[in-house]
């Protein structure tokens, strides 16, 4: 996103919750079956669904993360014109944290006590959800799709209401491994990692695949403190010809300006978490005051698991463009407002496939027992077993601004499984772009 988009969020909000919800249409649609509505759970009523979720509106996240529930809540005011989901009215409370994790907690609970949303939904990031999930899942409270590719959404053992929704960053970092260890064999290679389990998570792959001997030095920052020069300074030293990045986009855009004044200039490979083209654009213009932009971020290697932006003959990218065009056209059509609308299209899925009045408890079992389908290049990992999200991802690099995809989507599983690429072509969106009854 770019730094401009922070001052709009931000003033939106009212006393620190901006209420993203949209009413009109007609109450027919949507796949709606007979019967009657009733209020079957918190957060529910006859003509209403109400879900919220912690977004950093402003703070070191800001940039990019924001954009996303306003892609969740230009998806609810689509599928709302068409007469919901069951009859029902889609609403979307978003909280600013802030990407503090005392923040977390303090929106969390305002979400589930104060305004008794059915589920929390695309909760962002990794050291911010962590504080919560305990507090959501002892609350029973469906905890869905963590904006975040922590491995630790996927324990539904001790944490049942929680699910990912993205490639875990160990399957991300396997597959990312693998390129490096193929593509700049015996090259020496640094690791810039986040310092929490987005970091260690994302090292986790790429220790798979990447020789030990060929890693010359693991650097970490923390969220918030923008002095990377001591970490960057230390990468030059170690003599890495390889960068292998776990960041946030903010992060990603501070390496690069790094390079320029370090004189060093690697071959970057980072995470779609922080990779976006248009975001990392903006930021470097933001950071540089107009004197750096999109040339220092050509040829970066990074992945993705949706379909690109820029393909308008893809029928997702076409109604996800139309969508934006109708609702946030202020925003840039990049991958953070696709991941909300991704995001958003799996929940309508999830809902419609629940019933026309579903519990809490019956979410959760939709989506440890239905086969749910999207936007994404691979399949859900969804099972009774498993509450990972998407199973792989595609290699990309990114040229003149934007994303180039590279080769055919690989699968993997966040363990010793072998990568394996996958010839399944997605599922075609529906025509009305709302998700099909069952």
């Amino acid at each position: 996103m770019r730094i401009n988009g922070r001052t709009a969020l931000a003033a939106a909000i009212a006393s620190g919750a901006l209420v993203v919800a949209a009413c009109g249409g007609s109450d027919s649609g949507g796949g709606g079956s007979s019967g009657s509505n009733s209020a079957s759970a918190p957060g529910i009523t006859a003509n209403q669904v109400t879900v919220g979720g912690h977004f950093p509106l402003t703070g070191p996240a800001a940039p990019g993360y924001s954009e996303i529930p306003r892609a969740i809540d230009a998806y609810f005011r689509f599928v709302n014109a068409a007469g919901g989901i069951n009859g029902r009215k889609l609403k979307m409370i978003v909280r600013d944290d802030g990407y503090n994790p005392i923040n977390t907690v303090k929106v969390t609970k305002q979400l589930v006590l104060q305004d008794k949303v059915f589920a929390v939904l695309g909760g962002l990031g990794t050291p911010t959800h962590t504080k919560v999930v305990d507090f959501l899942n002892a609350s029973r409270v469906p905890d869905l799709f963590v904006s975040s590719g922590c491995l630790c959404w996927d324990q539904p053992a001790k944490h049942p209401q929680t699910f990912g929704w993205q490639p875990d960053y160990t399957v991300e970092g396997k597959i990312l491994g693998q390129y490096i260890a193929q593509t700049f064999k015996g090259k020496k290679v640094a690791y810039f990692l986040q310092n929490d389990d987005f970091g260690a998570d994302g090292a986790k792959g790429l220790d798979m695949y990447i020789p030990k001997s060929q890693v010359v030095t693991r650097q970490t920052y923390e969220p918030g403190n923008t002095d990377i020069g001591p970490q960057m300074a230390k990468i030059k030293a170690s003599g890495a010809q390889v960068v292998a990045s776990f960041s946030i986009p903010a992060y990603t855009a501070l390496v690069a300006l790094a390079g320029v004044k370090l004189d060093y200039h690697p071959e970057m490979v980072v995470s779609n978490v922080g990779s976006d083209p248009t975001t990392l654009t903006g930021l470097l213009k933001a950071f540089s005051k107009g004197k750096a932009g999109a040339s220092l971020i050509e040829g970066l290697h990074t992945d993705g698991y949706l379909p690109p932006t820029t393909d308008p003959s893809n029928g997702w990218t076409a109604l996800f463009q139309k969508i934006h065009d109708r609702y946030i056209p202020k925003l840039p059509y990049d991958g953070n407002v696709q991941y909300g609308f991704g995001l958003a299209y799996t929940f309508a899925t999830a809902l419609q496939a629940a019933g026309r009045n579903p519990t809490r408890a019956e979410i959760v079992k939709t989506l440890e027992t239905t086969k749910l389908t999207g936007p994404g290049l691979v399949p859900f990992r969804f099972s009774k077993d498993s509450h990972a999200g998407y199973t792989g991802t595609r290699l990309a690099d990114i040229h003149d601004g934007k994303l180039t995809p590279r080769g055919s989507p690989m699968t993997t599983d966040d363990g010793s499984g072998a990568i394996q690429p996958y010839s399944t072509s997605p599922p075609q969106a529906p025509s009305n772009g709302v998700p099909p009854a069952t």
